[in-house]
């Protein structure tokens, strides 16, 4: 874990990029009935199990996240990331994450390799500890034990 101020930073920040706020009505044949708050619950239910903090943004603007990663990086050990379409498109939350030096887990609800072929290619993957999709909101609680098990190693 990070170092701040001689204490363990038990802190992640967790990123929901755009149409997430959508969950629980958009496509739910693929999404499932679970809305954003459904997930935010379950992972500060976990967080709490494990002794993390969470502090989280959702936000349908590549430069909201952005600027919002650069600001919170200070704070957390890492991110859990569902960077949504991003995933496919963005360079620059790339970027974002790589320059701030945090590790990152990516996550997605659905299997993305089952799907239209321009969302098999991730811009984040090959740089992220892990990449955990298709489990539903389950993605985001291993994605999230992933990430602490990675930070105690």
């Amino acid at each position: 874990m990070t170092e701040l101020a001689g204490a363990r930073l038990r802190r992640v920040g967790v990123i929901h990029g755009p149409n997430l706020h959508l969950l629980g009505t958009r496509e739910p044949e693929l999404y499932g009935a679970t809305t954003l708050d459904g997930v935010n619950r379950a992972l500060e239910g976990l967080a709490a199990d494990l002794g993390v903090e969470l502090e989280g943004v959702q936000s349908n603007h590549e430069g909201v996240l952005v600027d919002w990663i650069t600001e919170e990086a200070p704070r957390v050990a890492g991110f859990l990331v569902n960077a949504a379409g991003l995933t496919h498109t963005s360079v620059v939350l790339r970027d974002a994450l790589l320059g701030v030096g945090r590790p990152f887990v990516e996550v997605h609800l659905s299997n993305t390799s089952a799907r239209e072929s321009f969302r098999h290619r991730s811009l984040l993957a090959d740089r992220a500890v892990g990449v955990v999709y298709g489990f539903g909101v389950e993605s985001y609680l291993l994605g999230l034990r992933g990430l602490l098990s990675h930070l105690d190693s």
